[in-house]
């Protein structure tokens, strides 16, 4: 597989709490890359909390930063990368995207919902109604992730391992076949 996509890495979008660093750390295991969360990078980047940046700067110097590290990361190869929920909301983030294979973990509110029940960690879920919240913002990116080159749809008690085999399966689907010289 990882022949098949010759170096091209492999851009995991979708919904905070969609699996995207779970999936996507057990994707680069199986495909002998490199895993990174722009997330993480950012954090690290800042030294703070993603909950203290927006809360001391706000959204918009948090997607700035979330940029800049995209634009950052697109640059190696051999990469599984996890992005923040909202880093389709950028039209350059698109640009940067398009290096590489960009797989929607395509997850339903209701899931995301109990999965992040307890997650406090998540600035645009400090709301008084947060499933609400949370399925506004879904319907805001769902024309941006559907742009995807590959739409995984994610059903109710499926494990990361069933997850990332769907994505494995799925990846020859997109991929030109390469030219066997013989």
């Amino acid at each position: 597989m990882s022949s098949l996509l010759q170096g091209v890495n492999l851009y995991l979008i979708g919904m905070m709490g969609a699996g995207k660093t779970t999936v996507g750390q057990l994707l680069a295991q199986q495909l002998s890359y490199g895993f990174v969360d722009t997330d993480n990078i950012i954090a690290q980047a800042a030294g703070r909390s993603i909950n203290q940046i927006f809360a001391q700067e706000g959204e918009a110097a948090f997607r700035q930063l979330e940029s800049d590290v995209l634009a950052q990361v697109c640059a190696y190869t051999r990469l599984t990368i996890a992005t923040g929920g909202g880093i389709v909301l950028r039209r350059e983030n698109w640009s940067y995207l398009h290096h590489g294979l960009i797989v929607w973990l395509d997850v339903p509110v209701e899931i995301i919902y109990n999965r992040l029940a307890e997650d406090t960690t998540r600035p645009l879920l400090q709301d008084i109604d947060p499933q609400s919240k949370l399925r506004s913002l879904l319907e805001q990116r769902t024309p941006l992730y559907s742009q995807a080159d590959l739409h995984i749809t994610i059903s109710k008690g499926e494990t990361p391992e069933e997850i990332a085999t769907k994505v494995m399966q799925a990846i020859p689907s997109v991929l030109k076949k390469p030219i066997s010289h013989s």
